[in-house]
């Protein structure tokens, strides 16, 4: 509502240059054949704006207060048509920063039961959704029994729910439809946000029950690291810059969720089969303990990016 009268300000402006033309019946339309579409009205034939000549205000606006280097618009891929005509008409309205406009177009998040409808009632509101994922958090981690005496059940409940949201709708392409469901969302096994904050607090844990093996990295043997397994670990773990810079340069998050899982589970796979600060050599064990503090390492920085709660506990 305060930037329709400047997007209609820009609209009279470039009727005035011939950028737009006016129909006989009074409203204001632009050509869009040179990028192979039809036209579009700016303005009506009463002088009333659409969501696009609104749209033109906000985006100059938001560029005189910040100048900015990009302006991601992040909007559902039914909007793909709507933000092509969009960042056409900036550009033919002289304005060169259009060039740096990117619609992050991405896919329908469904239900189990089908698609949301909001005439039908059946969306879903994300505080209720918070909830609910609380309240099944709850449920899951007291019937596991995996709280430690002194632990917050609620606060832990949370940051599960928030890590199980966060980490299910950011696990597909931004532009596939998806469909989420909360019960397995909310699973502390398999491709989930609670099984990696779980994984976390595993590590954690360990550090904790083993204060002296915790040692600076120059003070570690390194060459007592000589399993293929603790290889492939830190083989992978040499790839997260690139992972983070492809994830950056595509606008994908998904490449972050889908690594994380991958040495989350490669580690889970390594723990199982070898003992880390219980293995009777210490100096290896300090070795292997370095290696699980890397691991951890990176999935903290993920969990940062993708906004997980990292769990101690």
């Amino acid at each position: 509502s305060q930037t329709y009268l400047l997007g209609k300000d820009l609209v009279l402006k470039g009727l005035e240059k011939g950028i737009f033309y006016k129909e006989e019946d009074g409203s204001v339309w632009v050509d869009l054949s040179e990028i192979g579409l039809d036209k579009k009205v700016l303005l009506r034939k009463d002088g009333t704006s659409l969501y696009l000549t609104q749209d033109l205000g906000t985006a100059v606006s938001r560029h005189k207060d910040w100048p900015f280097e990009r302006l991601i618009y992040v909007v559902a891929s039914e909007q793909n048509y709507h933000f092509k005509v969009l960042f056409y008409v900036l550009k033919k309205l002289g304005y060169e920063w259009a060039d740096n406009l990117y619609h992050l177009s991405y896919g329908m998040v469904n239900l189990p039961e089908g698609k949301m409808k909001s005439r039908e009632g059946t969306v879903v509101d994300a505080d209720n959704l918070l909830d609910q994922l609380v309240e099944m958090a709850k449920a899951e981690i007291e019937e596991k029994g995996k709280l430690e005496e002194g632990d917050d059940a609620d606060k832990t409940a949370e940051a599960i729910a928030l890590g199980a949201l966060h980490y299910f709708l950011l696990q597909v392409s931004p532009n596939k439809d998806m469909i989420f469901d909360p019960r397995e969302s909310i699973s502390l096994t398999g491709n989930t946000g609670p099984y990696l904050q779980y994984m976390g607090a595993r590590i954690s844990s360990m550090l904790r029950k083993a204060p002296e093996l915790v040692v600076a990295p120059e003070d570690v043997d390194i060459s007592r690291l000589e399993q293929d397994s603790e290889w492939e670990l830190m083989s992978l773990m040499g790839e997260f810059p690139e992972i983070l810079s492809s994830a950056a340069r595509d606008y994908n998050p998904s490449l972050i969720v889908s690594y994380l899982y991958d040495v989350g589970k490669l580690f889970s796979r390594y723990y199982h089969d070898n003992p880390i600060i219980t293995c009777e050599d210490k100096e290896t064990a300090k070795a292997r303990l370095l290696l699980a503090r890397c691991v951890l390492n990176v999935l903290k920085a993920g969990f940062k990016l993708l906004n997980i709660p990292f769990l101690e506990r």
